[in-house]
């Protein structure tokens, strides 16, 4: 295997930089907490770390001992495990930055191809990229998509029942996947909590259709929906 030249090394780094700064052009649009830098750093990492571990391996076939060329490239991926796992967020029943840590993922497997001079399979991961972050988000606006909500609901302790809150849930095209029943003897109410499944494009519709109905249901103290 013939030494990597300087010039080499400079347009695989260029390379990885450029597809890092496509993924992050797109990340950083849409105000995503990795964006255009750290997309562009994650990329020129890995593809630094891939030059690397070549350089290491050709100046070895004299020595006694040969690296392994792909050790580097597979720590790499542990470690961006961890800046990934950074990027997503969870509030109650919502998570965001999944895609972006998928991103990130991503453009590190970029690095690595860059790094390795795999150009052609580089360039190919970059226009699936392209596709993946530029096309596609036109297509999901039609696709029906499944949502998930929790209703609480604290009622009286003689007030609505169980079975009475499931047929007012289904009776408005809800689905309900689990109730949960808690009591509070002090404040003498029962607490219902329902995990719930419905259309993402009705979601404001149902849920306002069913604090309403449940507001005005006798016994019913408060209705929390989230």
């Amino acid at each position: 295997m013939s030494s990597l030249t300087l010039g080499e090394m400079v347009f695989r780094l260029i390379m990885a930089s450029l597809a890092g700064f496509i993924v992050g052009w797109e990340r950083e649009k849409h105000g995503r907490p990795a964006g255009l830098r750290t997309n562009m750093l994650a990329c020129v990492a890995s593809a630094l770390a891939m030059i690397v571990s070549e350089v290491l391996f050709t100046q070895s076939e004299s020595a006694s001992w040969r690296p392994d060329p792909a050790r580097l490239g597979a720590g790499v991926l542990t470690g961006i495990g961890f800046l990934g796992a950074g990027t997503i967020l969870r509030h109650e029943n919502v998570i965001w930055g999944v895609t972006t840590a998928a991103s990130l993922w991503f453009v590190t497997i970029l690095g690595l191809a860059f790094g390795s001079g795999q150009m052609a399979l580089g360039f190919i991961g970059v226009g699936l990229a392209l596709v993946i972050l530029f096309v596609l988000p036109q297509f999901e606006k039609y696709i029906e998509s499944d949502g998930f909500a929790t209703l609480t609901v604290a009622v009286q302790l003689e007030g609505l029942n169980e079975q009475e809150l499931q047929s007012r849930i289904t009776g408005l095209g809800l689905k309900l996947q689990a109730m949960r029943l808690s009591y509070d003897l002090q404040k003498k109410e029962r607490l219902l909590t329902c995990d719930l499944k419905l259309s993402k494009s009705n979601v404001v519709e149902l849920s306002n259709k069913i604090v309403r109905d449940l507001a005005g249901c006798p016994g019913v103290l408060r209705v929390r929906w989230f």
